[in-house]
């Protein structure tokens, strides 16, 4: 139960080359950027990478789950259906934090920049992930410190990040409005990976677009969306895909001085620089 979205890997590529073939037979719309061989090649590769990190690091995070979930008193009972409503609401909310942090602070989006790196919005952007997926557990160690079983935390990821893969494409224009109010959709997910600056660090939702709304990060797509980062880095070698912002982020590292502005710009958003010219221009997406 806790690696089923590792059952779900052949659905998705089956659904991948049903979304590429209909680029090949119907383009409706001389608009949409479709696919690109090495671009989807590439974000793959970064699936793929992704997957086999995971199975070892998986390890440590059930571990350092389980130790916190024995030191707690507090136990919530999964025979309760009251428990899997706020399991739901739990997960969802983590992952909007986790999400926008990912934005905000230039350490996080060091890692989360890769799933941003593509100048292409199709199913296979989904599975560019990143190759260093250590930031996001501290964003769910409350759940098992109030009493969440640990198989739980790890479905309730999982069954999040099947539903996020379908919207990753510009095949599906709008839902019904009802669905647009309450959901993430391809429309509100398009807007997320858009560089235009109207659409930057908005709509962080994972599977509800309410703490957007909530929270005022939510903007509605309106002009259309130019995929990517704002400076681009124009490669699809993996390595590079994976660990280029690492880089830029050290050599800005070394041009800074003192530790107190290290820590800064560590910890601030990846648009931020100090009053430096020798600190190189950031990548934001």
């Amino acid at each position: 139960m806790i690696e089923i979205l590792y059952y779900a890997i052949p659905f998705f590529i089956l659904l991948l080359i049903v979304e590429w073939l209909s680029f090949r037979q119907v383009r409706d719309d001389a608009e949409l950027v479709g696919f690109e061989a090495r671009d989807t090649r590439t974000s793959l590769t970064m699936g793929l990478g992704n997957v086999v990190i995971n199975v070892g690091w998986k390890l440590v995070v059930v571990a350092i789950f389980a130790g916190v979930y024995e030191l707690t008193p507090l136990r919530l009972d999964p025979h309760d259906w009251w428990v899997w409503v706020l399991l739901f609401f739990a997960d969802d909310v983590s992952y909007y934090w986790f999400h926008r942090v990912s934005h905000e602070s230039r350490v996080f989006w060091a890692s989360h920049v890769v799933h941003h790196s593509s100048q292409h919005y199709n199913l296979s952007t989904a599975l560019r992930q990143t190759w260093v997926p250590m930031t996001y557990f501290p964003f769910w160690l409350w759940m098992p410190l109030v009493g969440f079983p640990v198989w739980m935390v790890l479905l309730a990821q999982s069954w999040s990040l099947i539903y996020q893969f379908w919207i990753h494409t510009e095949r599906v224009r709008r839902l019904p409005r009802v669905f647009e109010a309450v959901l993430n959709t391809p429309s509100h997910h398009r807007v997320h990976h858009g560089s235009n600056e109207v659409y930057l660090d908005k709509n962080y939702g994972g599977i509800l677009i309410v703490w957007d709304r909530l929270f005022g990060t939510f903007e509605p797509e309106g002009e259309r969306v130019r995929y990517g980062l704002t400076k681009n880095i124009h490669t699809f070698k993996p390595v590079r895909v994976a660990f280029h912002e690492y880089i830029a982020l050290w050599h800005d590292l070394r041009a800074v001085r003192d530790w107190r502005t290290r820590v800064v710009l560590v910890f601030k958003g990846p648009g931020w620089r100090p009053e430096l010219e020798e600190v190189s221009e950031g990548i934001r997406g």
